[in-house]
């Protein structure tokens, strides 16, 4: 995929390396809670179970516009070559995300 805010390495650059620190828990979400002000985007992700009033907060992440378009560039072109793998992701139909995800049980 063609993109343009992504510039190929430069010639004898490595790849970016990251120091994970020893016991980091992975943070499941299901949900995210965006806000924004002329500096700042404000990521807020959450993990409701279903038919619970409130979601728990999990992390917060405040990134910059220019970071927060990058990241919408990057998860673009990760989905595309998810779906080119394993098929493509299915929303659901006529009710929101939200609704479909949160209904209470039904009895």
């Amino acid at each position: 995929m063609n993109n343009p805010l992504h510039k190929p390495p430069m010639p004898g650059s490595q790849p970016l390396g990251m120091d994970i620190p020893e016991g980091l828990e992975p943070v499941y979400s299901n949900l995210v809670r965006i806000a924004h002000s002329p500096s700042e985007l404000l990521f807020d992700f959450a993990h409701m179970l279903p038919g619970t009033p409130t979601a728990r907060m999990r992390s917060r992440i405040v990134m910059s516009p220019l970071g927060a378009k990058l990241l919408f560039h990057a998860l673009a072109e990760n989905l595309a070559r998810y779906e080119a793998a394993f098929g493509e992701i299915k929303l659901p139909g006529d009710n929101s995300l939200a609704d479909s995800l949160f209904r209470p049980p039904e009895s």
